[in-house]
């Protein structure tokens, strides 16, 4: 699920001074749907040569992904004899239980997911099918045990405590001094959505022990053993990403009507988006995409934070496998998670879905502590790009 939702929406706008997808002259913005897809951008490659000069200057240009923990640049930095020493001794301790506790956790829920979808066909529509659309035992079982299993895997990566803090809509009168002035005639309900800012696979993991909602995935995830059938248990909607824009068009609808639905009954899974559309090194959100705001319906922001002290559980700029096999190897994790108010749009902001975007991303980036950037996921490949070229001629 984690590489869907980093690269749905490969295109993104120019960059600031600095651093939730060609480049162009800084002034255009990116107001498109989450869903919608760009072939060009993966053409862009960094130069061939790369010198050490140009990684300090691309680093103060795209500081949204630069890692700065002492496993530097994409975790390849120069480790102190006593990281050495802690690495060697949690992969010969750590690292073999964690994958062995967490592989029976995965094969322990598939189990009973699997036992709670016998002789019940999955719900299907537009070439999408899940089992979040059941009732009954069966759901509640599904919803009850995932959140549980969730929350153990958590611990599981040293994830021992999770500090969570719920945020009142009335505090200090920060968080309503925008929508005072908005005509808002909305009725308190249960949000549509919940949006978050994306800085790692853990944000995911989080969220399941949280609220269990559904999330975007490719559609090959749902063919996997074992974690297919829990993505449709958990109501994924799959979308092809080498498809035609047709198709990212018709997923685009189907996540408008499943917040509508979400937002309308309560029984309804919930959906829950990463607007970025990629992840961050946690101090930076970058512009959102639009398609989480199309519904019209409120959505419910959360800000994630993971501070540390020696590896960055951020996935900003760092191989998939390196980043598990450290963060592994690492005693202790720590998240930090507000939950700000159910945000209500005015009626200029469910005529212009861009406008609700920017405003929710202002109000996160106010509360979260969080630096404003202008790039997106094009912009993170030619980063990416550089790193790989200068590491291959060291």
């Amino acid at each position: 699920m984690e590489s869907e939702l980093k690269d749905l929406n490969p295109k993104s706008t120019a960059p600031q001074p600095q651093p939730p997808d060609p480049i162009d002259d800084g002034s255009a913005k990116d107001d498109r749907p989450l869903l919608k897809s760009d072939s060009s951008s993966s053409a862009y490659t960094a130069p061939p040569l790369v010198s050490a000069a140009t990684i300090d200057e691309l680093e103060k240009k795209y500081a949204a992904y630069v890692r700065r923990d002492v496993y530097g640049t994409m975790g390849r930095g120069e480790l102190p004899w006593t990281e050495k020493v802690l690495l060697a001794i949690a992969s010969v301790t750590l690292v073999p239980i964690r994958v062995a506790v967490g592989m029976v956790i995965i094969v322990l829920y598939y189990l009973i997911c699997r036992v709670c979808t016998l002789f019940s066909a999955p719900n299907r529509e537009e070439e999408q099918e899940d089992y979040a659309h059941m009732g009954g035992w069966r759901r509640a079982v599904m919803v009850q045990v995932g959140k549980f299993l969730s929350r153990v895997m958590l611990f599981v990566l040293g994830f021992y405590w999770i500090n969570e803090t719920y945020r009142d809509p009335d505090v200090d009168g920060k968080l309503n001094s925008e929508a005072e002035s908005k005509d808002q005639c909305e009725a308190p309900g249960r949000s549509g959505v919940i949006i978050g800012n994306h800085v790692s696979y853990v944000d995911i993991l989080y969220q399941m022990s949280s609220s269990f909602p559904s999330f975007v995935a490719k559609r090959s995830v749902a063919r996997l053993p074992l974690v297919g059938l829990i993505s449709k248990c958990l109501g994924c909607v799959y979308v092809q990403r080498e498809s035609k824009s047709s198709d990212f068009k018709g997923v685009s609808g189907i996540i408008t009507e499943r917040i509508k639905e979400a937002h309308q009954n309560k029984s309804a899974p919930i959906m829950m988006l990463f607007p970025e559309g990629t992840t961050t090194n946690g101090d930076f959100i970058l512009p959102f995409k639009t398609g989480a705001f199309l519904s019209k319906a409120p959505v419910l922001p959360v800000i994630l934070r993971y501070p540390y002290q020696r590896f960055s559980p951020a996935w900003d700029s760092i191989s998939g496998v390196r980043h598990v096999i450290f963060l592994l190897c690492q005693f202790v994790n720590y998240l930090e998670v507000t939950w700000l108010p159910v945000y209500y749009p005015s009626q200029q902001e469910k005529d212009d879905p861009k406008l609700y975007a920017d405003n929710v991303r202002r109000l996160m980036a106010r509360e979260g502590n969080l630096i404003l950037s202008d790039i997106g996921l094009a912009e993170k490949r030619i980063y990416h790009a550089a790193l790989n070229g200068f590491f291959c001629q060291q």
